[in-house]
């Protein structure tokens, strides 16, 4: 008997393709919209490398190929982010942008709320400001 192959959210997200579109359009929308102005400042006026780093952090997270680790490691995430002041705004102002993004692909709606939330958890882990 042969095993059911699992459908990992890679594969429901698109695969590599549907990461880059979210990761493409993510930062369209961090890059334009007023808000996230404040989320927009804390990145390097050139948004390509933090395109290319969350492109390669999501394709592992999501159950496709660990081009992150494979490439810087450990993503560690919380302590890459430490030298950037991350506080409920900021944290807010991501999940808009991711939001946006997310509403721009075409998932199956429980799967899109399901991925969200566990955004805004990672993203919540992320904070590491006092308020």
């Amino acid at each position: 008997m042969s095993a059911t192959p699992t459908i990992t959210p890679y594969q429901l997200v698109g695969g590599e393709q549907g990461i880059q579109s979210l990761v493409d359009r993510f930062y369209f929308f961090m890059d334009t919209l007023p808000e996230a102005r404040g989320i927009r400042a804390i990145h390097q006026k050139n948004l390509n490398g933090a395109r290319d780093k969350l492109f390669k952090f999501l394709s592992g997270w999501l159950g496709g190929p660990d081009l992150f680790v494979e490439q810087y490691g450990h993503p560690r995430l919380r302590m890459r982010h430490f030298s950037f002041e991350i506080g409920s705004s900021e944290r807010d102002q991501w999940m808009f942008c991711m939001n946006k993004a997310l509403n721009e692909l075409p998932l199956d709606p429980e799967f899109r709320e399901n991925l969200s939330q566990a955004l805004q958890e990672l993203a919540t882990h992320m904070i590491n400001k006092d308020e």
